[in-house]
């Protein structure tokens, strides 16, 4: 790969919505090719604080359910939208695999670079399944499963924490991705010089 082809590949990431999903399954060597990148992420003293937990067929559905129970029980009633529901219904019959996104605490480095590692990983995974060009991935991070109930769920030890869910799924032929968007870089940047 040369340096355009990577500059494309990153400018070509995208956040794919489980509503673009055709619901055709990923084969298994997509999935394993997808975490086997993610575990070349970034890691500080090579903690490796990536964990993932795969949820597919009956699995996902049976996740996807547990997700319903905790949006109902979680959300308070000014907040509730039963169309979120029913889209979490619809995921069952449109995504191939969800990917529970777990931080493995290790106490070597600050809990912070361990997150950073484990975002870094998910990043690998979303380059991965973009430049496949059949495939999408879309990190859900809902607040209604950020409780005891749900990593119990998950069957979390004390040292790891939920950050969210990743859904992939086979893209449908005529699936129009968003255009990729963002300021000018520069206005984000200072150079700071010294005489």
């Amino acid at each position: 790969m040369n340096y355009s082809d990577l500059e494309e590949s990153i400018k070509a990431r995208r956040t794919v919505y489980p509503l673009s999903f055709s619901g055709n399954k990923a084969p298994k060597s997509i999935i394993e090719k997808m975490l086997e990148l993610a575990n070349w992420a970034p890691t500080h003293l090579r903690t490796e604080p990536w964990r993932f937990k795969v949820f597919s067929d009956s699995g996902l559905v049976s996740l996807l359910d547990e997700c319903k129970d905790q949006y109902v029980k979680n959300v308070p009633a000014q907040k509730y939208n039963s169309t979120k529901v029913d889209r979490l219904e619809k995921y069952k019959s449109s995504v191939s695999h969800i990917v529970a996104i777990v931080v493995k605490i290790s106490g070597k480095v600050p809990e912070f670079e361990e997150l950073a590692a484990t975002a870094m990983a998910v990043q690998n995974m979303w380059l991965y399944l973009s430049n496949t060009n059949r495939y999408g991935g879309y990190w859900s991070t809902p607040q209604y499963l950020m409780n005891e109930d749900f990593d119990k769920r998950l069957n979390l030890n004390r040292d790891e924490k939920f950050l969210g869910l990743f859904y992939v799924g086979k893209l449908k032929d005529n699936a129009k991705l968003p255009k990729g968007n963002r300021s000018n870089w520069r206005q984000k940047v200072e150079f700071i010089k010294t005489s």
